[in-house]
């Protein structure tokens, strides 16, 4: 255990590196440091599952260490246990390891009886993954048939995850055509097996070989490879670990590139050995020469939250009422967002600190009420933000340890001496939440949220955007139930002139409704508020501050589920509106949104991806109307409509991941992000399985000659609460980040059109080729490309290598579309040879209005199949021919039984393909 908590202080310079995740994963001559395992507070308590993690991961490391070409494996992992367990004398207090920067979920499985392990993997190839989800069945093999062993799969889900590869099988087409003949989407294609259908009736089941489709040329629906289970191939991990002898990634040399896949699609045909090669890890490591030493384990349990508030009221705090907003978002935070039995403390700073409250636990709203009088009322003085933070540790150390406490840090000034505290910060084991206030907060105040994994947060001095409050109502826990969580609905501002009315509706669904707060603030005098139930009952009871300009209203019990109606009416000034809630019951999920960055900093013309996910429990809400606002430090706003189609910046269409790019940079500097997302008729969870990137389901063995079926993935119960309607209504803060290099206006045009990255083609007739695909933009996804380009070959490895000296078809008639419209082209494939078992390779490139150039898309193939004629029925005779008995012994009669023999056994091998 010591040599973990000695790696924490690594592990924190690598978070200022500027990672891309939350992850505090370190590779430290080769073995891999800081991974997290966190158990989902709602997996009942048993010990037995944390030996089930160990065996698993010391089980994965030198399997992963021969894979890798004895490069890397697993050094220590701490294991997070939830609070709600018994605790017992091995299990410490962490640090900065949080469920939020876990990288594996061990929860139930949802739905019910799906123990598939799976990584959520948001990015492009090559990008790291976010998170490994795998369920306490699949921990205690429950499905060793079905997927092999844990500590195989685990090194399959550790690929996706930190190298951004993906699957080499594919479970929507599991066949394809090559060269007239049908082969099975498998890397390498020198797995053995067999292809069969399994037919079941009335309980029995019988075992068929595949028959061929007359129009495809493909197998039957239902048809699925079976490998041999003894084998030779040693490849590939990212196809089926679970087979014995596979022991290796594919490589270069013996990768399909052929197999429709994700990873040919997603990887422009690189086989998952490059990509690893080409990754940063890859890169600065040789292979060991000695064994690495099996793993160490820490066992850590979630205790209380402790947070102490770190608040600026230096003199530049009295402009534009900075003050006065602090105290409403303060308010918001210690009224709403912390959950009950936490301990709060308070500290506020100028050129010196002043402890305004110690710790104190939270268990009424008398405690609450208490602190909010303790925020500051006047600002005066200069700025040093390390007196706060030391401060704020030796009110946390009254109590308790600072390790896994947190600060939440807020300040609009500058501090030239910010850097001087950082050691101190580094060994605490703090976790620094910061919130940057106007356009000048100290430029090495993201530092402080990197080194110690806090969320890093800007809100503008633009009080309509709300920026203050969706910066503190999205400080809730990183640990703990997701039922104790504050969830906000609502956040919006206007600025009104001459009595204008700020009208709208908040819908609040069946999973949230507990402490339903209903927030309202304005900058001048009161307005006039008027609030309806779904059932048209006007609400009264509004808590007024006059001096910060704030009322609000707490409903009751469980808020009414449906429509609530709000009116807000002012005079020329600004009205702002904040409504949260908690999960309705501790059983049924809520609804959740949380929005991201890709990246906390944006060097111009590399664009951002803004990303929401979207789920209840782990179930994806589809087709919801998710938008996003970016905010600069200019205070300039720019609204994107965030899709999950799987194309542009989505990887994966229908996973409840909402992604777009971001380019409409306009200065340097700070940019918040704020997501709203809403549900309606036409929005549902997915029914059935969700769309997943993980271990592939074995549906069977051949063993012996003979097909040994495993058992059939869980299905559906429809009457469950998949695929039901979802109507709701959330807001969430995407935290910010940080742009650099932006040029002076005019800015220049410098972003191509996003890579095509979901083309398909299909033979239409008999030689015409149906292309679709997403229409990219004229920047990344956003307005309409200049014209397309397609090139067409024979051989796969040309076009992606030579597709500038590909046969390129004649566009002249395709117009683009504007971004993420659907484009369909049709056209005959002219000056190159496209007969009976011809495999043709297609792909697109897009070019904007100055010629800029999108990456080559994914490739597309069609394989030209002519069913062949059904032979003709035998004409009746035109002359009448005498009766004849086929059993006669009348000559000639024995030749016409054989030719009619034949006739039938033609008709049969052509209806077999």
């Amino acid at each position: 255990m010591g040599s973990f908590k000695n790696s924490v202080f690594i592990l924190v310079l690598h978070l200022l590196e500027g990672a891309l995740s939350d992850s505090l994963i370190q590779l430290n001559n080769n073995g891999y440091e800081g991974i997290v395992i966190a158990v989902d507070p709602n997996v009942p308590e048993d010990e037995t599952l944390i030996q089930q993690i160990k065996d698993m991961v010391t089980e994965a490391s030198p399997y992963l260490f021969e894979a890798t070409e004895k490069r890397f494996y697993f050094k220590n992992v701490a294991i997070l246990i939830p609070q709600n367990w018994n605790t017992k004398p091995e299990y410490v207090k962490p640090k900065l390891e949080t469920y939020k920067n876990a990288d594996v979920l061990v929860a139930e499985p949802n739905p019910t009886g799906n123990d598939g392990p799976y990584t959520e993997h948001m990015g492009r190839c090559g990008e790291k993954g976010d998170k490994i989800y795998l369920t306490p069945g699949f921990l205690a093999g429950k499905k060793l048939l079905q997927y092999g062993s844990q500590g195989r799969v685990f090194v399959h889900e550790w690929a996706h995850l930190r190298w951004g590869v993906f699957n080499e099988y594919d479970n929507d087409q599991k066949f394809y055509l090559s060269n007239r003949r049908k082969k099975p989407v498998i890397c390498p294609s020198t797995i053995t097996g067999k292809n069969v259908l399994r037919k079941c009736q009335g309980g029995s089941c019988v075992t068929q070989s595949c028959k061929s489709d007359r129009v495809t040329g493909l197998y039957e629906k239902g048809c699925e490879f079976i490998p041999n289970e003894v084998q030779t191939e040693k490849a590939s991990i990212m196809y089926s670990q679970s087979i014995p002898s596979v022991v290796e990634f594919c490589t270069e040399k013996n990768h399909n590139k052929e197999a429709p896949n994700q990873q040919n699609k997603k990887c422009n045909l690189r086989s998952t050995w490059e990509v690893i090669q080409g990754s940063e890890d890859f890169k600065k490591t040789t292979p060991m020469t000695t064994q690495p030493p099996k793993p160490t384990f820490s066992l850590l349990q979630i205790g209380q939250r402790i947070v102490c508030l770190v608040l600026d009221k230096s003199g530049s705090m009295t402009v534009g009422d900075r003050l006065k907003r602090l105290n409403q978002a303060g308010k918001l935070f210690l009224l709403q967002t912390v959950e009950q039995g936490s301990w709060v403390g308070m500290v506020t700073f100028d050129s010196a600190a002043y402890v305004k409250s110690e710790l104190v636990q939270i268990n009424s709203a008398t405690e609450r009420d208490t602190l909010t009088r303790s925020l500051p009322t006047a600002a005066s003085g200069g700025t040093s933000i390390c007196s706060g933070i030391l401060s704020a540790f030796t009110v946390i150390r009254k109590k308790y340890p600072t390790d896994g406490s947190e600060i939440v840090l807020l300040t609009d000034g500058e501090d030239s001496t910010i850097s001087s505290c950082f050691n101190e910060v580094k060994q605490s084991g703090v976790i620094i939440h910061t919130v940057a206030l106007g356009p000048s907060a100290a430029r090495e105040l993201e530092e402080l949220s990197k080194m110690t994994g806090g969320l890093q947060t800007y809100a503008s001095d633009q009080v309509q955007n709300n920026g203050l409050m969706d910066a503190f109502g999205a400080l809730s826990s990183g640990n703990g139930a997701v039922s104790q969580r504050s969830i906000q609905l609502e956040s919006r501002g206007l600025t009104l002139q001459n009595s204008q009315w700020l009208n709208g509706t908040v819908i609040v669904d069946s999973t949230v409704g507990k402490d339903t707060l209903f927030l309202i603030t304005w900058t001048t005098d009161i307005p006039q508020i008027l609030l309806w139930d779904p059932s048209g009952k006007k609400q009264d009871g509004f808590l007024v501050d006059t001096y910060i300009k704030m009322a609000y209203l707490q409903i009751p019990g469980i808020a009414k589920i449906g429509i609530w109606k709000y009116s807000l009416q002012a005079r020329s000034q600004t009205l702002t509106l904040t409504v949260t809630s908690r999960a309705s019951s501790g059983t049924l999920p809520p609804v959740t949104v949380t929005s991201k960055m890709n990246k906390d900093t944006g060097k111009f013309p590399s664009p951002m991806v803004v990303y929401a996910k979207i789920h209840q429990g782990s179930l994806p809400i589809l087709r919801a109307k998710v938008t996003a606002l970016i905010e600069s430090v200019d205070g300039k706003t720019v609204t994107l409509e965030l899709l999950d189609n799987g194309a542009g910046a989505d990887a994966t269409k229908d996973d409840g991941v909402y992604s777009r790019y971001f380019t409409a940079y306009d200065t340097n500097g700070r940019y918040s992000v704020k997501v709203w997302a809403l549900g309606g008729v036409d929005t549902a969870t997915q029914k059935g399985i969700p769309q997943q990137i993980g271990a592939m389901y074995i549906p069977g063995w051949i063993e012996n000659d003979q097909v040994k079926w495993n058992p059939p993935r869980p299905e559906i119960n429809k009457d469950d609460l998949q695929g039901k309607q979802v109507c709701f209504s959330r807001t969430s803060s995407g935290g910010s980040f940080v742009a650099s290099d932006v040029p002076k206006a005019p800015i220049p045009d410098l972003f191509p059109p996003c890579k095509i990255t979901d083309l398909k083609a299909k033979i239409q007739g008999d030689s015409l080729i149906n292309l679709t695909w997403t229409a990219p933009g004229d920047d990344y996804d956003h307005g309409r490309a200049h014209k397309y380009i397609i090139g067409i070959s024979t051989n796969i490895l040309d076009l992606r290598d030579k597709f500038n000296d590909s046969l390129q078809v004649n566009t002249t008639d395709l117009i683009p579309k504007e971004a993420n419209s659907e484009e369909v082209f049709v056209f005959k494939p002219e000056n190159i040879t496209f007969t009976n078992g011809t495999d043709l390779f297609i792909a697109v490139q897009a070019v904007d209005k100055v010629n800029l150039k999108s990456e080559i898309s994914n490739i597309a193939q069609v394989s030209l199949f002519i069913p062949p004629e059904t032979p003709p029925e035998t004409p009746s005779p035109s002359l009448p021919c005498p009766d004849i008995n086929i059993n006669s012994t009348i000559p000639g009669i024995h030749i016409l039984k054989i030719m009619w023999k034949w006739l039938g056994e033609l008709q049969l091998s052509v209806a077999l393909g």
